[in-house]
């Protein structure tokens, strides 16, 4: 006798159910991201059903802690034939008593958004996923960029914690080994800026993006942009208009806008206008 669907256990995802990650992105239409599947698995906690009749998984999400002060939810799928069953809100409801009294994030697509409004999450913002190939029309760079080294490692968390509002560490330093490009800006002996670009299937997404100004993040795009034949893709916070408008100018076409929303938080914190891009969506 088979196992009613809101009976199936939920368990805990390894870096083993990669490829089964990867495939139920794959069966309902997105891009496998294996690669950021592996950064997402071993960075944060992931959540599954397996399908009873053996067919990989049923649904999945992964949950990315940032201490008591905030998580981010990313990657909710459920599989194209278990879709419209209750399967989706029960995974949720299960990361949300998981995550306790923490409050949270998660970008949501337009299909996604209904639900996550049901459970109580709010829209604080929104972000505009930007792709296509850089054309460096408007090559003027007045803020100097290098790679970073093992040396900014330090500073950078800094950075990035000042920015964020809370501590990634675990997150940031797996970047020189996921990241393809990791460049820094400085200014007078100080980091005032850095971004990485990282392989996602045909594509460099660029994120983290974190700068003084919008003219670093476009000296940080420019430079990282040089040094990869591939388009880039990146995700915008929409009030960052002048380096949307930039970007659309340099060969970059919108794709979609993606609702960033909060759970028990009115809204993320830290500071939002050095704060450009996420290094992914999936992951705050």
């Amino acid at each position: 006798m088979s196992t009613p669907l809101s009976e199936l256990p939920i368990r805990r995802l390894t870096t083993d159910d990669l490829v089964s990650c990867a495939g139920l992105s794959e069966d309902r239409g997105w891009p496998r991201e294996e690669h950021k599947w592996g950064l997402l698995l071993t960075a944060g906690t992931g959540y599954g059903i397996d399908d009873p009749a053996g067919k990989g998984l049923v649904a999945a999400c992964v949950l990315t802690s940032y201490g008591p002060g905030l998580a981010a939810i990313g990657m909710v799928l459920v599989a194209e034939r278990f879709a419209r069953q209750g399967i989706g809100r029960r995974l949720m409801k299960h990361v949300l008593a998981e995550a306790g009294d923490t409050p949270l994030t998660l970008h949501a697509t337009p299909n996604g958004r209904p639900l996550y409004e049901e459970l109580g999450f709010v829209t604080t913002g929104r972000a505009e996923m930007v792709r296509g190939r850089f054309t460096a029309t408007d090559p003027v760079v007045t803020v100097p960029t290098r790679p970073a080294t093992a040396e900014d490692m330090a500073a950078l968390v800094r950075l990035d914690a000042e920015v964020f509002g809370v501590d990634r560490t675990h997150l940031i330093t797996r970047l020189p080994a996921f990241a393809d490009q990791l460049r820094v800006a400085e200014q007078d002996g100080a980091l005032i800026g850095y971004a990485a670009a990282w392989p996602n299937m045909a594509t460099h997404v660029v994120g983290p993006l974190i700068a003084k100004d919008t003219e670093t993040a476009k000296a940080l795009i420019t430079s990282l942009a040089a040094n990869t034949d591939r388009p880039l893709r990146t995700d915008i916070d929409v009030r960052h208009e002048d380096l949307l408008a930039w970007v659309k100018s340099q060969g970059l076409e919108s794709l979609a806008f993606n609702a960033v929303m909060t759970y028990a938080s009115p809204a993320l914190p830290g500071d939002w206008t050095r704060r450009f891009a996420p290094l992914t969506v999936a992951a705050g």
